[in-house]
């Protein structure tokens, strides 16, 4: 069986600042044709920054989709044509203050391929160096240092539900 679409055509129906909004028709194999609605979106980074004395460096902040303060690890959108190491370095700094000594990648994964292309990096950073963060006029959230062992309960309860941030600290588990 052939596991790929062709697409027949392709509208755009949004273009934003943060996503854009196409549909597809696509060509399914024995079977037609069909629609697919694709969130386009530049990426983003995830870190899971961890300080000498073993914490995990969190967030919370507000998230208008689910109308909700989530936990979360520090985080941020791509610029075009952003590295994703300099990006996470830079949203390391802007959120927590934090710089990092080491930063490397640990994962990397699709947010919801069904219906968006968001990829996102996940890093580690360790050889924490504390400073002054520097929020975007719009950003608001508290800055949190967790346990290790503590944040990976809050994983298992719930406490943390933001996929990024469960992924980031479960594969953390045996770096640290």
């Amino acid at each position: 069986m052939v596991l790929e679409e062709k697409t027949i055509k392709s509208d755009k129906i949004y273009t934003g600042k943060i996503v854009s909004l196409r549909v597809d028709t696509v060509e399914i194999p024995e079977k037609g044709y069909s629609k697919r609605e694709i969130i386009e979106h530049g990426g983003a980074v995830g870190i899971v920054a961890i300080t000498d004395d073993n914490k995990i460096v969190l967030v919370k902040q507000f998230r208008k989709p689910i109308e909700d303060a989530l936990v979360e690890i520090p985080a941020g959108k791509l610029e075009i044509g952003e590295n994703p190491k300099e990006c996470a370095i830079r949203e390391l700094q802007e959120e927590t203050g934090y710089t990092a000594e080491n930063i490397k990648l640990i994962h990397k994964f699709y947010s919801s391929a069904g219906f968006s292309n968001e990829k996102i990096f996940i890093y580690l950073a360790t050889g924490l160096t504390p400073g002054e963060t520097m929020l975007e006029s719009d950003e608001f959230l508290d800055v949190m240092e967790i346990d290790v062992k503590e944040a990976f309960e809050m994983v298992i309860k719930n406490e943390i539900e933001d996929a990024k941030s469960t992924i980031g600290i479960l594969m953390t588990k045996d770096l640290i």
